[in-house]
């Protein structure tokens, strides 16, 4: 799967979801922060408020 499969299989908005860790991945500096961006753990309400 690709990161867009991935979002959408976890119920997420493709290009919003990729908005969002691009946004994020900057301050990123721990595991924790990393997971907290996979699509899995990102809620699809805290993506598309970005």
């Amino acid at each position: 799967y690709s990161l867009i499969e991935t979002a959408k299989a976890n119920g997420q908005e493709p290009y919003a979801w990729l908005r969002h860790i691009l946004e994020r991945l900057p301050t990123a500096s721990s595991v924790e922060d990393y997971e907290a961006l996979l699509p899995w753990n990102c809620s699809p309400a805290s993506a598309s408020a970005s």
